[in-house]
């Protein structure tokens, strides 16, 4: 079932704002107007006055990376140029494991808080604990650094030591430990069963996914009895997407048959479409996909086929609306530039570009009353100078992305246990593949 493809799509939640890229290193020649090369000589013009005359002198690759990323700006958000050092962090989200310690963090009281080190790791190891405080960073004070900021300081080359400084409750004093990072695995998934029902969390699409997908559902079955067990919820809420061949396999692993996502450029010979191959991981058992404001690009390809396909019932509020396929080419030493090339569409052929999935029922999770008017309502048509999507002005897009930490709280994912166990009903459940329209 698994396939490798030379598309890479993959999301980032910036703020509000996906990314999907595709990488590639050939690089088509147009032939440029005339009056191109004119303009181009006044660029290198107004370059040379300003290294020559700007009151402090200036750095030259700064002045150029600000000029392209200017140029590139003016497209649409998600074409973008890429340094070295960003290009290189693209490729270690992608894959899923990086130099560092092991160690889920947020940010509390100007301080980075342990929520959970994860098992078998360097920080693991040396008795890091969840609900420690790190103060110091190789005796660098935390106190004014952003979480990113702080995060970074942590990764860093397996086998290179670090010391943190921890603050933790009950201590006397501050605990210095040194702690030699190695390779840390990003989980991809999460999954735990509902008493008869499999909950499945895909977190992101890295390298990983598939495999973490198809090792949880085979755990799954083996803690739940195929009599007992009554289906899946596979929920993709906050997911922010990644790479393209795992969400063509993520797809697939709910799947017998039928288109998954096509991709259109430019030009007509640049269609190309990914088909599921035979062999339901689930053997057919009913499937329920979560999304809100905080599903995008590839979470979005997963929603989409299955709901299209009749494969599973989609609940929750509208998705992003994150379509575009943005095209990262390879400058050497100097970056990469990620530049928009192409739209994906869903099985039925539709673009959700700037519309986002509809659920097939629609529950709202309304916010706790400390986090009224906190979180905003995201989507891709809010963001300016987004390519306008085929059908927005008919549908617009957007929901509120929050999930509740208790399951108790969250009215999305007991609803959808409540249809799975009989105990609500809906026409849009459960879907049926036989109703499909499947294409060749």
């Amino acid at each position: 079932m698994i396939r490798r493809t030379s598309l890479v799509l993959v999301g980032a939640l910036m703020g509000a704002a996906a990314t999907g890229v595709v990488y590639s290193s050939i690089v088509p020649a147009v032939a440029a107007n005339p009056s191109t090369y004119r303009e181009l000589s006044i660029f290198g013009d107004v370059f040379e006055r300003v290294r020559a005359q700007y009151v402090t002198p200036p750095q030259d690759d700064k002045l150029i990376e600000n000029a392209i990323n200017g140029m590139l700006s003016s497209l649409d958000p998600h074409s973008s140029y890429m340094n070295s050092t960003d290009a290189e962090d693209m490729r270690t989200q992608t894959k899923g494991e990086f130099g560092g310690l092991g160690i889920e963090v947020t940010m509390e009281d100007d301080l980075v808080k342990v929520t959970s080190p994860i098992d078998d790791t360097p920080a693991a190891k040396a008795g890091v604990l969840a609900g420690d405080f790190i103060s110091k960073i190789d005796d660098v004070d935390v106190r004014g650094l952003k979480l990113e900021e702080a995060v970074d300081k942590m990764r860093g080359a397996v086998g290179k030591s670090i010391k943190l400084t921890i603050l933790r409750k009950g201590a006397e004093k501050p605990i210095d430990i040194t702690i030699v990072r190695d390779i840390i695995a990003v989980r991809a998934v999460k999954f735990r069963t509902e008493d008869d029902v499999g909950y499945v969390r895909v977190i992101s699409f890295t390298e990983k996914t598939y495999d973490d997908l198809k090792n949880a559902i085979e755990k799954i079955k083996a803690q739940v009895p195929a009599d007992k067990l009554k289906g899946y919820v596979l929920d993709l809420r906050l997911n922010p997407g990644g790479l393209l061949d795992q969400a063509i396999n993520v797809s697939d692993a709910f799947l017998e048959r039928g288109e998954v996502v096509s991709t259109r450029g430019r030009n007509p010979d640049e269609t190309r479409r990914f088909n599921a191959t035979p062999g339901d991981l689930t053997d057919g058992k009913p499937v329920i996909v979560l999304v809100n404001g905080g599903s995008a690009s590839a979470s979005e390809i997963v929603a989409g086929a299955l709901q299209d396909l009749k494969r599973a019932t989609v609940l929750g509020t509208r998705s992003f609306g994150k379509g575009s396929v943005q095209t990262i080419i390879p400058l050497g030493e100097a970056g990469a530039l990620r530049l928009t090339t192409a739209l994906y569409y869903t099985p039925s052929g539709k673009s959700i570009q700037g519309t986002g999935i509809s659920p097939d029922i629609k529950v709202e999770q309304p916010l706790p009353p400390e986090l009224l008017g906190k979180v905003e309502t995201t989507s891709e048509s809010s963001l300016r100078g987004h390519i306008k999507g085929q059908s927005e002005n008919d549908e617009g897009s957007g929901s509120v992305a929050y999930v509740p930490p208790e399951t108790k709280d969250d009215l999305q994912l007991n609803y959808a246990l409540d249809l799975l166990r009989g105990k609500k009903t809906d026409p849009a459940f459960p879907a049926n593949p036989e109703k499909a329209e499947l294409k060749p």
